[in-house]
């Protein structure tokens, strides 16, 4: 497996879904990162910059859509 992988950025809060996810993403040569928070999410966005982001919109401590608005104001 090489270093160019793509990368992507699973925001999903319940662990048998993001498993799943992360499992298959994982087998089909991409790196996976996942998180169970928006907060969480928005680090890993700034710290990683993902090629693609799976987002589930009902996440425990805030809107999905609140990481949607941020990843489109800080990736212009």
């Amino acid at each position: 497996m090489g270093n160019n992988r793509y990368k992507i950025l699973v925001v999903e809060d319940e662990v048998n879904i993001r498993n799943l996810i992360s499992t298959v993403l994982e087998t089909s040569d991409y790196q996976s990162l996942w998180a169970d928070s928006c907060n969480l999410g928005k680090t890993l966005f700034q710290s990683h910059n993902p090629d693609l982001i799976l987002l589930d919109l009902g996440l425990p401590d805030a809107d999905g859509l609140e990481l949607l608005k941020h990843v489109r104001k800080t990736d212009l």
